[in-house]
């Protein structure tokens, strides 16, 4: 009975630990298919014919934000370890990735009044078993 008991939490201890690490999963940005189906240029990815709102929305559907914010024309998509940027481009539009720290201190201006810093003792966004 005692093994029977040992087997089960330590099963259990496993399966929250998975959980907390996030692997490939759960708000993950989805960069691959960003590269599959926007061509490189700009610094980014780029539209040429949709609108900033169309895209963000695309790469939204595709795969589910944390959180989206808006500031002035352009949509950020926060994501388990990235932000997307999804700005206006000749017409159509950028898009930009980067890793959380990286995307929050160069588009601070735009998300720092909704978004946590990550070097605050408030942030909980991290990769596997950073801040849980």
């Amino acid at each position: 009975m005692k093994t029977a008991r040992r087997i089960g939490v330590l099963f259990l201890a496993t399966a929250a630990l998975a959980a907390c690490s996030g692997g490939s999963g759960g708000n993950a940005v989805p960069s691959s298919w960003i590269r599959k189906e926007y061509r490189a240029g700009g610094g980014g990815y780029l539209d040429r014919a949709d609108p900033v709102s169309t895209v963000a929305g695309e790469i939204a559907k595709h795969a589910s934000p944390r959180d989206r914010t808006t500031s002035g024309s352009m949509v950020f998509l926060r994501y388990r370890d990235d932000i997307v940027a999804v700005s206006p481009y000749l017409g159509g539009s950028r898009i930009e990735i980067d890793d959380y720290r990286g995307g929050y201190y160069r588009w601070r201006p735009h998300v720092s009044s909704v978004w946590p810093d990550p070097d605050s003792d408030s942030f909980r966004g991290g990769g596997p078993g950073s801040g849980k």
